[in-house]
């Protein structure tokens, strides 16, 4: 009988729900990851002073800001921040997870990354109160929260120098980047955004664009996209196909003389925040993560010239054609592309220098 108590209290408890657990005691880290009890907020907050560190691993610059504004908001967490292009992020977050290491807490980047490190089991499926304000489309929901959800969403096309290149002489087609004047005068970046770019070129344009483009002796670059944005802003590269908005809006804030101009259809590319499965400080985790996806962490995204996906934050009117490679291939036909389109990319533009 004594038995028959335990097994039948164990089975009570086991249904119970989180919140309904937590004054049992302490709760594990997979069990605060999907914690929605009332003193939520009050748990993450506690945890993370005993935790004082978080770790992040980011593709894209305007983190920096992101970082700095979160730690004002919790004095009492010091952030380490590894920005680094998507394919880094990938393998140096599977090495460290195959090594059972446990270094990072959130990891984010783009949409190709996020569902390969998913299906290897490197997410904890989390629960922020915030993802109700997100579409099923930015949303990679699990049974009780989401693995990851999207925080960003960049445009990726025409970056050129006004000084060397005047805006009414400037290219607004992509056909206009053939023009023999242009010839080289161009780069693009080695990062998966020149992959992405040379991808959608093969697939809107046809390859033979992409050998035209060869005669116009494109160079590839080994650099980020903020740091070629650079580049065009000194007027060391004069034009290039592959610069984002939102950096030519910080170059420009310097003030650089540099403009963009969207050659349709523009590459996009959105960007999602994950929690590791072994995050050694889930508490100031997902603490981030909710002030990632908070409206005011999505206004502070937009400062950055970045547009939100969080559908209750007004958004900047994008009025050009948008081409969303991510939604055009599953998963696994998008892991095969990426490898072909670097392949095609090295051996256009790279052997042949």
């Amino acid at each position: 009988m004594k038995q028959l108590v335990v097994v039948i209290a164990a089975v009570l408890c086991a249904c119970l729900p989180l919140h309904a657990l937590a004054a049992s005691g302490p709760l594990s880290a997979a069990q605060i990851a999907l914690y929605q009890g009332k003193d939520r907020e009050q748990r993450l907050i506690e945890g993370a002073k005993k935790e004082g560190q978080l770790v992040i691993y980011d593709s894209h610059t305007w983190f920096k800001t992101y970082v700095k504004e979160f730690e004002k908001k919790y004095p009492f967490i010091t952030v380490s921040e590894w920005r680094n292009d998507s394919k880094n992020i990938i393998r140096r977050s599977m090495e460290e997870f195959a090594a059972n290491k446990a270094i990072v807490d959130v990891i984010e980047t783009t949409s190709e990354g996020m569902g390969l490190m998913k299906r290897d089991g490197l997410f904890q499926e989390y629960f922020t109160p915030e993802a109700r304000f997100y579409p099923d489309t930015v949303n990679a929901k699990g049974k009780s929260g989401v693995y990851y959800l999207g925080d960003r969403e960049t445009y990726n096309s025409l970056g050129f120098n006004t000084s060397l290149v005047p805006a009414n002489e400037a290219p607004k087609t992509l056909k206009d980047l053939l023009d023999p004047k242009w010839k080289g005068k161009m780069s693009i970046v080695s990062t998966s955004t020149g992959v992405r770019w040379v991808g959608a070129m093969n697939d809107v344009m046809g390859r033979e664009f992409l050998d035209k483009m060869v005669e116009q002796d494109l160079k590839v670059q080994d650099m980020s996209g903020a740091a070629l944005a650079g580049l065009v802003g000194s007027g060391e590269v004069p034009l290039s196909p592959t610069i984002f908005d939102a950096d030519v809006m910080v170059t420009k804030q310097k003030g650089a003389p540099i403009d963009w101009r969207p050659l349709e259809p523009v590459v996009t590319t959105v960007g999602y925040s994950a929690l590791s499965s072994k995050a050694p400080h889930p508490h100031a985790a997902l603490l981030f993560l909710d002030y990632v996806h908070s409206k005011e962490g999505q206004q502070l995204m937009m400062k950055g010239g970045l547009w939100s996906p969080r559908e209750d934050t007004g958004t900047r009117e994008q009025k050009f054609k948008k081409l969303y490679l991510d939604e055009k291939y599953s998963l696994e036909e998008l892991e095969n592309k990426f490898s072909q389109w670097e392949k095609l990319m090295r051996q256009l533009f790279v052997a042949r220098r």
